[in-house]
């Protein structure tokens, strides 16, 4: 049994859980800024150009069944911006690692050997041609 609560522990302390422990939190804050962004300001000014105040409302009956559309436009509208966001910040987090990648490397210095190598021609070629 310790054994099990040690290994449980080391899983705990990995980094991937507690990044995911950590988006998690912030995604459900994130869900509740996106859902009163969609309910309180996006809904109500389509409602403004649809003639309907609140799409929740907007529902028909089946044989006493109720169809309430309105609330699955309303969470469809929801599931799309909040993709749209973090498509957003997915691709600018991407970008920022590829210009990290794309800086070229500084060119390498050449040895001691190598400049003088280089020196020892350069002499050469100016002796050779005069």
């Amino acid at each position: 049994m310790k054994q099990f609560f040690h290994e449980f522990k080391q899983f705990i302390a990995r980094g991937n859980v507690m990044d995911l422990a950590v988006g998690v939190i912030i995604g459900g804050a994130f869900s509740a800024i996106t859902t009163s962004l969609i309910n309180d300001i996006i809904m109500p000014l389509l409602g403004i150009f649809t003639g309907s105040i609140s799409f929740a409302a907007l529902s028909f009956e089946i044989n006493g069944a109720v169809i309430a559309y309105g609330n699955f436009l309303q969470a469809a509208l929801n599931f799309l911006v909040m993709a749209f966001v973090v498509f957003c910040l997915v691709k600018g987090i991407n970008r920022l690692h590829r210009k990290k990648e794309e800086a070229p490397p500084p060119p390498p210095q050449p040895s001691a050997e190598e400049q003088l190598l280089t020196e020892i021609r350069d002499l050469l070629k100016e002796r050779g041609n005069g």
